[in-house]
């Protein structure tokens, strides 16, 4: 059997700072791998600058000048994590056997490929890496993580647990992933929709060699509705659902209220009037906010606008 030919994908956005030191790791395991003869003498990694202000275009412009297994794909503006994830699946799977994505901050374990190949040698397509703990997290974004990827798999959703983007995929899978034509992404969701054989490994997941997160909460919460909207409508059925419960209760509440009236037991309550009032906007307003999300994500849909624009690559 011959030896695939590997790339290595990993999104940058503001990484000048801790390119100079993942890098250099990320060369180190290839290079262990070409020895063993786990992956083939043509293997590559690839950077993706998703749009930087900083000079991460220049530090993997000078990564491929000392080394041409380094290669990289600019972007000709921020177009988000996920956009410039796909653009380097896109870019590596013309020439690569196998992909593996992973993250340029130095927190995925690179040791884990390994395991990720010899699942591959074994026949599974797709290869998800997984967390095995969150001991690194806070105990605020352990818990709203777990709590998503629940929350997901409970409105239908396909994802696996502890998993983000640390994954292998063979060029058969990424082949069918650009099939899907839908602009607002969510790959640790799309993955699991292409089929083919799969596979788990478990690592621990590290800190940050250097500089800072770019997720803050905001960004987080933005990306959890994102992935809960593109997997599944059952959000829409639950407010429908809502709607007749609450329709329901309403007519028997106007029942009880004519009998009252009749009996003449109504006591006027001007509280009770406004905390109904406010408890019924309340519920329509969320309502229609989860329903304009969807409008707006197939408004954005409709426009088939491309989702990333290549602006140069060495």
């Amino acid at each position: 059997m011959n030896c695939p030919t590997l790339a290595i994908v990993a999104p940058c956005y503001n990484e000048a700072a801790a390119l100079p030191n993942t890098a250099p790791a990320f060369m180190a395991k290839l290079r262990s791998l070409k020895a063993s003869g786990a992956v083939g003498a043509d293997s590559f990694i690839m950077f993706v600058d998703d749009g930087s202000g900083d000079d991460t275009w220049e530090v993997i412009k000078s990564l491929h000048a000392g080394d041409p297994a380094f290669k990289g794909v600019s972007l000709s503006r921020n177009r988000g994590h996920q956009n410039a994830l796909l653009a380097g699946l896109m870019e590596a799977k013309q020439t690569a056997d196998v992909v593996i994505s992973a993250d340029c901050d130095g927190q995925d374990d690179i040791e884990a490929m390994d395991a990720m190949l010899a699942e591959h040698a074994k026949g599974a397509e797709i290869v998800y890496a997984c967390r095995d703990n969150r001991e690194t997290d806070t105990w605020f974004k352990r818990t709203t993580a777990e709590l998503f990827y629940k929350l997901v798999r409970k409105l239908g959703g396909e994802v696996v647990f502890n998993h983000a983007d640390y994954r292998l995929a063979t060029a058969r899978v990424l082949t069918e992933l650009e099939r899907f034509g839908e602009v607002n992404l969510f790959l640790r969701g799309m993955f699991p929709l292409v089929g083919f054989k799969s596979a788990k490994v478990y690592y621990t997941r590290k800190e940050r060699v250097s500089g800072e997160s770019h997720y803050p909460l905001a960004k987080m919460a933005g990306f959890a509705a994102d992935g809960i909207t593109s997997l599944s409508i059952r959000p829409l059925r639950l407010i429908t659902l809502f709607g007749a419960v609450v329709s329901l209760l309403a007519f028997v509440m106007l029942a009880w209220v004519v009998v009252s009236y009749i009996r003449g037991t109504v006591v006027p309550g001007w509280s009770s009037s406004v905390v109904c009032v406010c408890l019924f906007g309340g519920i329509q307003l969320v309502s229609l906010g989860v329903i304009g999300e969807y409008v707006g994500k197939t408004y954005l849909e409709s426009k088939r606008r491309p989702r990333y624009i290549i602006g140069e690559r060495i």
